[in-house]
């Protein structure tokens, strides 16, 4: 049994004020970042095999020099590539699995030395339950000896016929929590298709996605849903997608105490400082908006 709590990603150069984690989280330009990233998580997501604009630049080398920066026993799962989720829509006469399995021969590095986590396959938000036909042909010729994860984005998968799919090839399905406006909370629910399990935290700002801190007690309530995924899969893999100034780490580090993990002096303190930063802001904020009776809840918390 085995839950790994992390981020996704862990490249953001800018300062936080626009959203990256330079200075809050590294300590400079110098720093090596998934080096010093490393030191507080055992597991990330690395979504920019998503975008073609980086995807086209990496080869197998790229990934052999993640795996040299990482330390042992460390995971990276991947989303897979754009072109095969968006492009070609998982259609195989496009050939979404030509495209995949190059893929795969890119990212045989991590495999061959076991770091690799799970492949997420994120539809796109149009992709609807409609399409069917087309993720039951995609998974039926996905090659094997993977953890595939497939994260729903339309309300329209709120049926059982998906996850008796699902089951039926042993893919995960990707739990998320995400902004009410999505109207996934289905997803949500505790869902076991698969012999691992995925969790991704996006958020709950449907106005500035990603940008946004989760208060203890919007976590409290995944602690026994993971606790029960750890018994019916021997690997539950979860990331805090809410990336923006470096909430994500703060939130990671917050729920892995949750889960009951004595958090070492180094973890504690940076989530400390990241949380003191917000805290700060969050009071003048407050400062600011006293007696003001029409302003949002959700400024509060998301204010940068």
């Amino acid at each position: 049994m085995s839950v790994l709590i992390g981020c996704s990603g862990w490249s953001y150069p800018d300062s936080v004020e626009k959203g990256g984690w330079m200075k809050i989280f590294y300590p400079n330009t110098r720093t090596k970042k998934l080096q010093f990233y490393s030191q507080f998580f055992n597991t990330v997501e690395m979504d920019s095999t998503f975008y073609e604009k980086f995807y086209k630049f990496m080869t197998k080398e790229t990934f052999v020099s993640i795996s040299k920066a990482s330390p042992p026993n460390f995971q990276l799962s991947l989303k897979v590539p754009e072109s095969i989720t968006h492009e070609k829509s998982l259609d195989v006469n496009k050939g979404a699995i030509n495209t995949l399995e190059e893929f795969l021969e890119k990212i045989s590095p991590l495999k061959v030395i076991n770091k690799l986590g799970a492949l997420i396959v994120q539809l796109p938000p149009s992709f609807t339950v409609g399409e069917l036909r087309n993720i039951e042909g995609f998974l039926d010729r996905l090659p094997r000896g993977y953890d595939y994860a497939v994260e729903f984005r339309h309300p329209s998968w709120n049926t059982e016929g998906p996850w008796e799919l699902l089951k039926h090839y042993n893919i995960a399905a990707v739990m998320t929590d995400s902004p009410p406006a999505d109207k996934l909370q289905f997803l949500s629910e505790v869902i076991t298709t698969a012999n691992h399990s995925f969790i991704r935290w996006h958020g709950r700002n449907a106005e500035h996605r990603y940008n946004y801190l989760y208060p203890k007690q919007e976590l409290i309530p995944w602690v026994d849903k993971v606790k029960k995924l750890s018994l019916e899969t021997p690997v539950v893999r979860g990331y805090f997608n809410n990336h923006y100034g470096a909430k994500a780490i703060v939130n990671s580090l917050e729920f892995r105490e949750l889960l009951g993990e004595t958090l070492s002096d180094i973890d504690r303190k940076i989530k400390e400082k990241i949380g003191d930063f917000y805290r700060s802001k969050q009071l003048v904020l407050d400062n600011i908006y006293t007696g003001n009776d029409e302003i949002d809840g959700d400024v509060h918390v998301n204010a940068n």
